[in-house]
């Protein structure tokens, strides 16, 4: 019975551990999570706190250096989570989340191999992405893949517009990002010019080929206006949120002319809790 009762505080545990991860780096996707049933929120918090430590890997302020080191370093953290699926628990407390809710929801987990090779083009710098299939494929393996866990929790009846959905939503982040990913020495956007970027100067065709990318964002999200509507009545209000905060930032950038290097492009805090009252 103790062993029991230890268990059960480890995984109390580690869900709050994964929630504490989600409202500190995305507070506003936290908020949308919350709108969420609550039986659906803890595993949210767990697939976005496994997700958040790739990221960190790759793109957080202590990222090993790129190439072995990076690489090295998400494999560990992959075979964490191979090792805790075969044994049906783990130590680490996001891992123990995952699992658990991976059992409690019958959730797709094996897609996350395909979430990590996506990761895997980050290990390496530069990163420049040839041309839009290249992009397509990153973000089918990213954030479809995500969404595709996603579509299982949300008890969606057509998967593939979730993972559709979440693509619109990756690619209004690499447009929202440009100046940030490029930082990393990152251009996700194919055709950007790197004169461009480097004098943080918004050309009339770097303008021309953001205006495409925010054109291509806008058409994702009319092609799944009726994922929500599709959901059970609890599930929907936290995905409106999000798709209305996203399309805020769609927005702001065509407000600016398309212009994502000298202009905000990040909502502050107040006008994104703004846009998800409004959704």
């Amino acid at each position: 019975m103790r062993v029991a009762v230890v268990e059960n505080d480890h995984l109390t545990e580690s869900y709050r551990t994964c929630a504490r991860i989600q409202r500190r780096h995305d507070p506003t996707y936290w908020c949308a999570t919350a709108m969420l049933p609550r039986e659906v929120r803890p595993a949210i918090h767990a697939l976005y706190g496994f997700v958040r430590g790739a990221d960190e890997i790759v793109d957080g302020p202590g990222r090993p250096p790129a190439g072995p080191p990076r690489r090295a370093a998400l494999d560990a953290w992959h075979a964490e989570l191979e090792r805790g699926l075969a044994a049906g628990r783990s130590d680490h407390r996001v891992v123990a989340a995952l699992v658990d809710a991976g059992r409690r929801h019958r959730l797709p987990l094996h897609l996350l191999d395909r979430y990590m090779e996506s990761m895997r083009v980050d290990c390496d710098e530069p990163v420049r992405l040839a041309d839009r299939a290249e992009l397509d494929r990153y973000m089918d393996g990213s954030a479809a893949a995500v969404g595709r866990i996603m579509a299982t929790l949300l008890r969606a009846p057509e998967p593939e517009d979730v993972a559709r959905l979440g693509v619109a939503f990756q690619l209004t982040n690499f447009i929202r990002d440009v100046r940030v990913d490029y930082a990393l020495n990152r251009i996700y956007l194919p055709g950007l010019a790197e004169d461009d970027l480097r004098a943080a100067h918004a050309s009339g065709h770097l303008r021309e080929r953001v205006a495409q990318e925010v054109g291509r964002a806008r058409m994702l999200f009319a092609e799944t206006a009726g994922v929500a509507a599709g959901l059970a009545p609890r599930m929907r209000h936290g995905v409106a949120v999000a798709r209305r905060v996203y399309t805020c930032v769609l927005d702001r950038v065509e407000h600016n002319g398309y212009d994502v290097l000298g202009a905000r492009v990040r909502l502050r805090p107040w006008e994104a809790a703004g846009a998800a009252l409004r959704g």
